[in-house]
Formats: C-alpha cells, structure tokens, sequence
C-alpha cells in the first residue's frame, strides 16, 4: 500500500510571504501610500487569523479607501495566484517522493476561487494525487474532517499511516493528530508559532519541506 503525505500549503509549499509581499508594493504603488503603509501591511497580516475579509475591511479604515473592502479582497484572491511561487527544491522534493512510491496531497484553509490558482500556477497540480480546499468543502482546519477529505481524494485513509507537513501548530499539527495522522512541525521563519490553544508535539520539528521529504522517505 502506497504511503500518503499531505502538506499544507501557504507558507510550506508555497512562498506566501514572498508573493504577499509582492502584492503590498504593488498596493502601496496603486493606491500612492508611503513607506509606512507597506510596514502597516506587514505587521496587519501577521496579526490576522482566518479568511482576509477583516483584515482589508482594517485596510480600508486604516487609509480611508472609497474602494469596499469586498471588492479589495477579490480583486487580492485574483492577484496571489498570479504571484505565488514554490521554491525549486522543494517541487523536486516531491517529484522524490512520487518517485519513492508515496501519494501526495494538500490541505488548506482559503477560498475555493484563490487556493486552486496556485495549486495549479505553481506547477502543484501535476505533483500531487488531491487537494481539499476548505472554501470547497465547508470544513475548515483543525477539524479532522478535512484531512479525512483530502486523504481521500488522494485514494487513501488519514488513518492508514499517513503523515501531515505544516507550519501551523494548532491547524496543522493538532488537527491531524485528532484525523489519525502522524505530524511533521515546519518550524516558521522569522515569526512568532505561538497558539493560542493547547497543541500537541510534532513527532518531528524540520526547518524545511526538503527536510521533511528526506524524513518521510527514510520513514518506509
């Protein structure tokens, strides 16, 4: 039976704070703003948790914009799919993993019109078996239910032994433990992994999906 690995997405597969960045000079220019409001955007973003919504209704009251806030988010899930990116090691990584015989999957919280375009942009689409996508679904991380979803669009169990990588300590780690799966930690770069429930501890704590991958396949 072929071994399955799901990962998380923004932020472990894919460079969100690189094309988030990309995003913000590309605001700050648009709408002629400073230096200091590409700083607020930054510090806005790390403190948000869950869909965007609140954080460009924060945006708008922030700089007085006369664009909606709705209209400001859609035209942004538009936008990151256009900016996202994987980093070359880590797209070869998981060619690897196909290679050591594994299925392969993502789970993501994020809307069903955003997170697809960067599955498929990234070249993602065309390494992994399925995704479960929680604006598709209904179900949201940490609830089990959506790894079991996704496990199963990849044609396997969450409980058959399989492994979950990500860089979120509650979304990621706890919820698949509570799904029956084992856990890799991303540790995040440069940002705070504090939660704000208790969690439980990885099995394993890597510094890089590359590192993860070569773990997984040492695992068989």
């Amino acid at each position: 039976m072929r071994p399955l690995a799901l990962f998380d997405l923004d932020d472990t597969l894919v460079d969100r704070r690189r094309a988030f960045t990309a995003w913000a000079q590309e605001f700050v220019a648009e709408h002629r703003l400073d230096g200091e409001a590409l700083t607020f955007l930054h510090a806005t973003d790390a403190r948000h948790r869950g869909p965007m919504d609140g954080f460009f209704a924060t945006v708008c009251r922030r700089f007085d914009l006369a664009e909606p806030p709705e209209q400001l988010w859609r035209r942004y899930r538009q936008r990151m799919p256009e900016l996202a990116s994987c980093r070359p090691e880590d797209l070869d990584g998981l060619r690897r993993l196909r290679r050591a015989g594994w299925r392969i999957g993502i789970v993501t919280n994020g809307m069903a019109d955003n997170q697809p375009g960067k599955i498929r942009n990234t070249g993602l689409a065309a390494l992994v078996d399925g995704w479960g996508i929680s604006g598709e679904l209904g179900i949201r991380k940490p609830d089990p239910k959506i790894f079991r979803r996704a496990a199963q669009r990849c044609g396997a169990r969450a409980d058959g032994g399989g492994w979950m990588v990500g860089d979120n300590l509650e979304l990621d780690i706890a919820g698949a433990r509570t799904a029956g799966l084992r856990t890799i930690w991303l540790r995040p770069r440069d940002r705070a992994a504090s939660t704000a429930n208790p969690c439980p501890e990885p099995d394993v704590t890597v510094e890089s999906v590359t590192e993860a991958i070569d773990i997984l396949i040492e695992s068989r």
